[in-house]
């Protein structure tokens, strides 16, 4: 599903113009996108959290020559899923 597909999903499941539905989505992500580059989490319960993480500086290989270069340290954003979405996903099964 692209970012359109969604749009269309939001306005059809909330009834509302998919104008406003973009609107919404669009605000949404620059909300988390600007809340995680300052370094804050964000957290949506029975969803999952974002937030950024240190990468520490490792060594790796060009991969066109297989020397080693030095890969420097940086900041990467990532997701963590929560229980609901995780359940959703991937339902555990019952022992018999």
């Amino acid at each position: 599903m692209n970012k359109a597909e969604l749009v269309d999903a939001i306005a059809q499941k909330a009834q509302v113009t998919k104008k406003d539905a973009d609107a919404v989505l669009t605000t949404a992500l620059e909300v988390i996108i600007a809340t995680v580059s300052t370094g804050d989490k964000v957290t949506l319960v029975g969803f999952g959290t974002f937030e950024s993480r240190e990468r520490q500086a490792r060594e790796g290989r060009n991969p066109s020559t297989g020397k080693p270069i030095q890969i420097p340290a940086t900041k990467v954003p990532a997701f963590s899923a929560g229980k609901l979405f995780k359940d959703k996903v991937a339902p555990e099964k019952i022992a018999v």
